[in-house]
């Protein structure tokens, strides 16, 4: 505490500096001439955003950012009457497919309520198969109840069941539920085995490979953690395809640098909608078609082993594959056909989800990681570094199991379970077309295929009066744009400089999850707006 004149000094400046009037006591507003508060000398904050962690303010988030907040702030403006020249502020800006109107799998629901209400297990509304599930999660629960903590890896019952999932999907291959690791979705999974991979110093600091375009939690988690991000870029012209040569010049490039040590692969691809990193195309006939998916993934996996790169793939939206002729591979099936050379050398992390796909129970915040190949006294500290968080939620370990292990042909919910996940599904495809067309018919937006995941990334082309206003402005070009759109249709979109593109393009992401007749309204308003902000600045 000062206890001088001087320090006193010092202290007046301080405050003044971080325009700090309000005294600690009572909160009204201390002039400047005031030194003390009922006799306790003035201080400055402890945390102040000069003394914080600078690696949070590098973090940034852009489906949450600035366009998203001022959407908020729109739509209270709307509640209060505030005129605008729409009605409600729709936001395409995020996959949340429940808030989008998507309704909730009834089997899934059905068995979460048995869950947290047992009483219900007496009631003969509920089908037999999902009070047989809700009595075998809550047999496994401590107490026979899901608001007991868990082990931290998961649920012994859930993780086995996730490893059998794992092997019928993969065509038998075997899947160890000791390797199986129940997280708070996909994204806790992701940053808990970034943390694990970043050491080092200066040259040696950690670099992970990351495409760009980027699903942002991979930029926000490098930045956190001090890690270095190499990018490695999509070929948009190619449907968003990866090619290796492209991989090794990042790698190349990095390696002046730092020390690169792992490469995330997102498929289907987030934010692009493509199953970017596993499928090459052709044109035949004028048409796009798909050669050697496999071939693809293939040559990734014999890159990271020749250049000992640790493998995350990154696969929440496997079951969302729209495009004719399309079929999802996980890379763990492709490394284990791919023999021995491969299979028991190259380490990987894989991670699924229950927020997307047919489910879209994004709130539940449940997913899984499966690791291959992990050093065992890594694995160790793994288990340790989960254990500090002590249980993924355990409403949404139940769900994971529910989503991995789903009603059977001959159980009595099976029929409106398949029914209401074709239904889903196949809604998404079409929107997909719809989306995919629509925009191409716009003059200045190009947009590839929407062959898997819920999103599009359209290409828009913008005038250079609208970039020199826009940089005029202080803000990115695609910003401004989306931010104009915003304000004058009530559409939030992310613009595509929040995950990364080539200099001098222009993008923005989209998802295709509200209802048919409300997306054929977005997308009408995104082609109104389009031509008549070309028109303005032309």
């Amino acid at each position: 505490p000062p206890r001088n004149a001087e320090k006193r000094i010092n202290c007046t400046k301080i405050i003044n500096r971080t325009n700090n009037f309000t005294s600690v006591c009572g909160g009204e507003t201390a002039s400047m001439s005031q030194q003390a508060v009922n006799g306790v000398p003035c201080r400055g904050k402890v945390l102040t955003v000069d003394n914080m962690n600078p690696n949070v303010k590098r973090v940034e988030y852009a489906v949450r950012g600035p366009i998203v907040q001022r959407a908020v702030q729109i739509e209270k403006e709307l509640r209060e009457g505030v005129k605008k020249p729409f009605t409600e502020v729709i936001k395409a800006n995020i996959g949340d497919a429940h808030a989008m109107g998507q309704k909730p799998i009834t089997f899934l629901r059905q068995v979460l309520a048995l869950c947290s209400y047992p009483e219900l297990l007496e009631d003969n509304k509920f089908p037999e198969d999902a009070k047989k599930r809700a009595q075998r999660i809550l047999g496994a629960c401590g107490g026979h109840s899901i608001g007991a903590y868990s082990a931290s890896q998961g649920i012994e019952c859930v993780r086995q069941d996730v490893a059998r999932y794992i092997e019928k999907r993969d065509g038998g291959i075997p899947s160890n539920p000791d390797n199986i690791y129940l997280s708070t979705g996909a994204s806790d999974a992701i940053v808990t085995m970034l943390k694990l991979l970043v050491c080092g110093e200066g040259r040696d600091r950690t670099g992970v490979m990351i495409s760009i375009p980027q699903y942002p939690l991979y930029s926000a988690a490098l930045a956190d953690l001090g890690a270095v991000q190499i990018s490695y870029y999509l070929d948009e012209e190619k449907c968003w395809s990866l090619d290796v040569a492209e991989l090794r010049r990042a790698l190349n490039a990095a390696r002046q640098h730092c020390n690169p040590r792992v490469l995330c692969i997102i498929n289907p691809g987030n934010p692009t909608g493509t199953n970017k990193d596993l499928i090459h195309f052709h044109l035949k006939n004028n048409q796009l078609s798909q050669v050697q998916s496999r071939q693809c993934i293939e040559d990734v996996i014999r890159f990271a082993k020749e250049e000992h790169l640790f493998l995350m793939a990154d696969e929440v939206y496997q079951d969302n594959v729209y495009a004719e002729g399309c079929k999802f591979h996980s890379f763990k099936k492709v490394l284990f056909e791919m023999g021995p050379e491969y299979s028991s050398t190259v380490e990987m992390a894989s991670f699924h989800s229950t927020s997307k796909c047919y489910m879209g129970e994004c709130g539940f915040r449940g997913g899984y990681m499966e690791v291959i190949n992990m050093d065992p006294e890594v694995k160790t500290q793994l288990t340790k570094l989960v254990s500090v968080r002590l249980c993924p939620p355990v409403p949404g370990q139940a769900l994971l199991d529910l989503v991995v292990n789903p009603p059977q042909p001959d159980e009595p919910s099976y029929i409106t379970f398949m029914k209401e996940r074709t239904a889903v599904l196949s809604a998404l495809a079409e929107k997909a077309r719809l989306t995919e067309q629509t925009f191409n018919a716009v003059p200045g937006i190009t947009c590839n295929p929407v062959q898997g995941a819920m999103y599009t990334f359209p290409r828009i082309t913008l005038p250079e009066k609208a970039i020199d206003k826009a940089k005029e402005e202080g803000k990115v070009p695609d910003m401004y744009y989306c931010m104009r759109l915003l304000e004058e249709e009530g559409i939030c979109l992310v613009p595509g400089s929040g995950f990364g593109q080539r200099e001098g393009t222009f993008h923005f992401r989209m998802t295709i999850l509200p209802p048919t007749e409300k997306l054929k309204v977005v997308l009408q308003k995104i082609r109104d707006f389009h031509v008549r902000f070309t028109q303005e600045f032309s």
